[in-house]
C-alpha cells in the first residue's frame, strides 16, 4: 500500500481530488486546483503519483482517466488516525469536542442518536 505521507503539498492536493471525484482526467483537476500549475506540470505529478502506486490509469479514447489505488474509505481512515495522531494527540473524545464545539450549525438528533449507539456499541464491544 502506498504511504500517503511521502506526497508533496500538490500532490496531496491532487489526490483529494481524484478520491473526491473517484477518478479523473489531468483537466479535470487543473479546473479544480488552487493556483494551479501548467497543465504538462500536473500531467508528470499524476505520472509520477502513478509510479509511487497512488493512482491507476485507463486510456478512454484520447483521454486518460486516473483513480486512486487504495479505496476512498480505507483512505480516509487512515488520513483520519494521522489527523487524530497530529492534532489530538490520538484522542478521539478532544477530536470530536472540537468537531462539535467549532460546528456552526446544531447536531440534527438523528445524528447525535447514531453517536450514542455508536458509542453503545464500542462499549459493549470492548473497544
Amino acid at each position: 500500500m502506498p504511504n500517503p505521507s511521502d506526497l508533496s503539498r500538490r500532490e496531496r492536493q491532487i489526490m483529494d481530488l481524484v478520491f473526491a471525484k473517484g477518478e479523473a482526467t489531468v483537466n479535470q483537476i487543473c479546473a479544480e486546483l488552487p493556483d494551479p500549475p501548467t497543465t504538462m506540470a500536473v500531467r508528470r505529478m499524476m505520472h509520477i503519483l502513478e509510479g509511487k502506486g497512488h493512482l491507476n490509469r485507463r486510456e478512454e479514447g484520447r483521454e486518460v482517466v486516473y483513480s486512486p489505488t487504495e479505496a476512498k474509505a480505507e483512505a480516509g481512515m487512515s488520513a483520519f488516525q494521522r489527523v487524530l495522531e497530529t492534532f489530538f494527540g490520538g484522542s478521539l473524545e478532544n477530536a470530536l469536542a472540537a468537531h462539535l464545539v467549532g460546528r456552526k450549525d446544531k447536531v440534527p438528533p438523528e445524528e447525535r442518536a447514531r453517536l450514542v449507539k455508536l458509542i453503545e456499541q464500542a462499549k459493549k464491544e470492548g473497544r
